[in-house]
């Protein structure tokens, strides 16, 4: 029942008044004191919007953050969000904010998420200093934010797990996360007095690791081997709390399929081909999601699909068959099959959920692909070109070795200082087919699926 209200409070369904505080499913997570997170009032993101992902070495992993550009490209590509990735490792807020306006300002986002707090909770225990810190440079980003025009989702900081020291024993461990979810409370406020959303990345992801290893053993480690920087299944927990934060409503799309005429029909993004009585063909341009692997590990998305609602909440492209004289039928969808009643037909099945192996998954991948060329050279562009070329940190051609860096090193002025609005102009140039590229990886995909009475 616990995790069932925990649940619903994260999707925003409302409770009655005695239900409205957080109450974690497990009794080891009830210490943390957790302030009722708010819920998206709607669809937060505009068509054409330019998304910001700002945080430290855990954004510059890549991984959240390319989970959050691939749903955004492949799963509502009608919405034609760009994304950039500003991870930075090491970082804090206060480190943020003095680099913001160089580094992501120039690139005019209408909207951005912050992760930070990992850093800023300097592994130990909670001090108020480190809380009047990390609010002062928090809001202090908002407002920058909000004064270049931007929306923003103030993120919280996710959570950590163990590792073999000391201070990593269970005891410590649960000290910083206590320092975290005061962070996350802080951000809390800062979202309401600033009138912007919130991200609650700690609550699900602290949930979800405590449920990981009741459900797979005492090595799921939510946090990732070293308990600060989650593999993927820890950053697809950080993604689904983003992604929710920005009011997505999760319906990738509904076939309807009646078993007796043939007739099909199909949501916007999907269009039917053919149909027959239990097949119909049809020709998508939104993705469901794509997550293979075994759930058992903490190292791939499938495993979080199972202790966090991603594909209720995220991911539904739904089936409905009604008619048909069968009390069970059999569902083929690409090389996978699966039983179903009449009645499950008829209420709708989620096909995304059901299927992990399925046909979009070639060009999901492809998506994919380019959404991490693209990242992968954001980095570069930030921390090589704009900070360690234009810093002064080579003062030779020779102490350069790589061809971009070295041709705009030798593109300095005369007084051997480097424009930086040079160097945006020119890297933009190479980012751009990057950029390209993600968009035109979403290719329509044409797909049957059939239906036979068992």
């Amino acid at each position: 029942m616990r995790t069932l209200i925990l649940l619903l409070l994260l999707i925003g369904v409302a409770l009655p008044a005695q239900e409205q505080a957080i109450k974690p499913a497990a009794a080891t997570l009830e210490a943390y004191q957790l302030a009722k997170a708010p819920a998206p009032s709607g669809l937060v993101l505009k068509t054409g919007d330019r998304l910001a992902i700002c945080g430290d070495s855990i954004t510059e992993q890549k991984m959240y953050s390319r989970i959050m550009e691939t749903y955004l490209a492949a799963c509502v590509p009608q919405l034609e969000i760009s994304v950039r990735q500003y991870g930075w490792s090491g970082e804090t807020a206060p480190g943020f904010l003095s680099r913001m306006t160089n580094d992501c300002l120039r690139f005019k986002p209408t909207i951005a998420t912050t992760c930070y707090g990992m850093n800023d909770h300097g592994y130990r225990p909670y001090e108020p200093a480190i809380g009047e810190r990390y609010r002062k440079s928090s809001t202090a980003i908002v407002q920058a934010f909000k004064g270049a025009g931007s929306r923003v989702i103030q993120g919280s900081p996710g959570c950590v797990g163990t590792k073999n020291q000391p201070n990593w024993d269970a005891a410590g461990v649960e000290a910083k996360n206590k320092n975290l979810a005061q962070l996350r409370n802080l951000g809390i406020e800062i979202a309401a007095q600033e009138g912007v959303g919130f991200a609650d990345v700690f609550a699900p992801m602290l949930q979800a690791g405590v449920d990981g290893r009741a459900k797979y053993g005492a090595g799921f480690n939510i946090a990732g081997g070293d308990g600060v920087h989650p593999g993927w299944a820890g950053s697809a927990s950080m993604a689904y709390s983003f992604l929710k934060a920005f009011g997505l409503d999760g319906q990738v799309g509904t076939l309807t399929l009646d078993l007796d005429s043939g007739k099909a029909t199909a949501s916007d993004g999907h269009e039917v081909v053919s149909a027959k009585p239990g097949e119909a063909t049809v020709k998508s341009q939104r993705y469901p999601f794509c997550a293979t692997g075994d759930i058992a590990k903490d190292n791939n998305i499938r495993s979080l699909m199972t202790l966090v609602p991603f594909n209720q909440d995220l991911n539904r492209l739904m089936l409905v068959a009604k008619g048909g004289n069968g009390q069970r039928y059999k569902v083929t969808w690409g090389a996978e099959s699966k039983m179903y009643t009449a009645g499950q037909l008829a209420a709708g099945v989620n096909l995304a959920a059901d299927f992990p192996a399925n046909p979009f998954g070639d060009a999901f991948a492809k998506v994919d692909a380019a959404v991490a060329a693209k990242q992968a050279y954001e980095t570069k562009q930030i921390k090589q070109i704009f900070h360690d070329l234009a810093s002064g940190r080579y003062k030779t051609v020779d102490e350069v070795k790589d061809p971009e860096m070295k041709a705009l090193f030798a593109a300095r002025k005369p007084d051997g200082k480097f424009d930086r609005d040079a160097i945006a102009a020119a890297t933009e140039k190479t980012r751009a087919p990057l950029a390209a590229a993600v968009r035109a990886a979403v290719v329509p995909v044409t797909h049957t699926i059939r239906i036979t009475a068992e």
